[in-house]
């Protein structure tokens, strides 16, 4: 990560938070933890204000962080002169348009994945930050796993010799109940395609970040749960929670599952599985990868662990298990020993000390808009392939 230069640096940064949900507390959390992580960066986050709908949401978010503002519409906040950076943690169907506006007035932008609900929506949001001249940063955290830095390093580095075949996973169990609640997640016009923009965005991003870009790819997708509750008018939700079995039931218009087989630019075969009905599986999230002389693996439920197979002997070769240490990623920003795991929110917190580098710098650092522009075109490619159309670039 680079340091910021001595003017540049030592001054505050205000913040607006856009969506005081769940991932808003988790953004609203990391610029709360930048000093402690990163206190060579200088910076001093300034909690100007947060904007949500929900009047609960927008003064819960005031009592836990001390936001000194709150909107009811994003378009004040965004106006806010006081703010310099904005996150952006709402519903897929109004990224481009948050994250347009945002880069228009100026401020540097900090979404969530998938940027909006195709490609095209990607695209602008990436267009306008390059207008504007501003940094942008999407949540693609897993990148920011130390175990998942050093995955990569051993790949690249041929470790495991050349890589030949790899396979990604994940699968979780938030849509299993079949009471739950038919909120913007399951309709085309809000959650886009489902598990492939919730899920699937980011088992792309992990098979570009660790093996390398997708050259053509072949899918399938299903609906398991065809129909859910819908939910009483004035119900507020933010994508969760359970409706009444007494309930009118409606249609589930995007997939509950995908499986893709892909074949990379440098001709690594993978299988990319994801859903949201995985009953009994928690976040079983993971990357696995062969090469001629060994393997790779890495499973999110135990963040700070790799398996590793290295040498020369082939058949019989031993696998072992490797504890990462601060050696790793910036795993020394946050624990001083292997064996000590980082965690989902420690993730949060590393991806947004990149954009905040980025910020003092002026050069881009971490996850851009490009990632998510080049996932949203592999996402689309499942969509057409699962429609019949074979094999498909994105």
């Amino acid at each position: 990560m680079s340091n910021p230069s001595t003017e540049q640096a030592q001054r505050a940064i205000g913040v607006g938070v856009i969506g005081a949900g769940w991932l808003g507390d988790v953004h609203a959390r990391a610029w709360g933890r930048l000093r402690h992580h990163y206190p060579d960066l200088g910076v001093t986050p300034r909690f100007v204000a947060v904007a949500d709908s929900v009047a609960g949401a927008r003064e819960g978010a005031v009592s836990r962080h001390g936001f000194a503002k709150t909107y009811e519409d994003w378009r004040d906040l965004v106006a806010d002169p006081e703010i310099e950076a904005v996150s952006v943690t709402a519903p897929n169907a109004v990224h481009r348009e948050l994250g347009v506006a945002v880069a228009e007035a100026g401020k540097h932008l900090w979404i969530e994945k998938p940027v909006g609900l195709s490609a095209t929506d990607a695209q602008a949001v990436a267009d306008a930050v390059a207008a504007a001249g501003t940094q942008g940063t999407v949540g693609f955290n897993y990148r920011a796993v130390p175990a998942v830095a050093q995955a990569r390093d051993l790949v690249v580095s041929g470790a495991i010799g050349v890589p030949t075949h790899a396979r990604v996973n994940l699968l979780t169990d938030y849509a299993g109940h079949p009471l739950g609640a038919l909120t913007w997640r399951y309709t085309l016009e809000s959650g886009g395609h489902g598990v492939l923009g919730d899920l699937a965005s980011h088992a792309v991003d992990l098979l570009r970040f660790v093996v390398g870009d997708i050259d053509r790819l072949v899918a399938e997708t299903a609906v398991f749960l065809a129909q859910r509750p819908i939910l009483d008018p004035g119900s507020a939700t933010y994508g969760h929670g359970l409706g009444s079995a007494d309930a009118e039931m409606g249609v589930v218009e995007n997939e509950d599952y995908v499986a893709a087989l892909v074949r990379t630019v440098n001709g690594v075969l993978a299988t990319l599985e994801c859903s949201r009905i995985a009953v009994g599986d928690q976040n079983r999230y993971g990357i696995e990868v062969h090469g001629t002389k060994g393997l790779v693996s890495w499973d999110f439920r135990n963040p700070g662990e790799l398996v590793v197979s290295s040498g020369e002997n082939y058949a019989d070769q031993p696998s072992r298990r490797v504890l990462v240490g601060p050696g790793a990623g910036q795993y020394a920003r946050f624990q001083p020993g292997a064996g000590l795991p980082m965690s989902y929110d420690d993730t949060k917190v590393a991806e947004l000390a990149g954009f905040v580098s980025a910020i003092c710098s002026g050069k881009p650092e971490g996850p851009q808009l490009s990632d998510a522009v080049a996932a949203a075109k592999a996402l689309e490619a499942m969509v057409r392939s699962a429609a019949g159309a074979g094999w498909v670039t994105p």
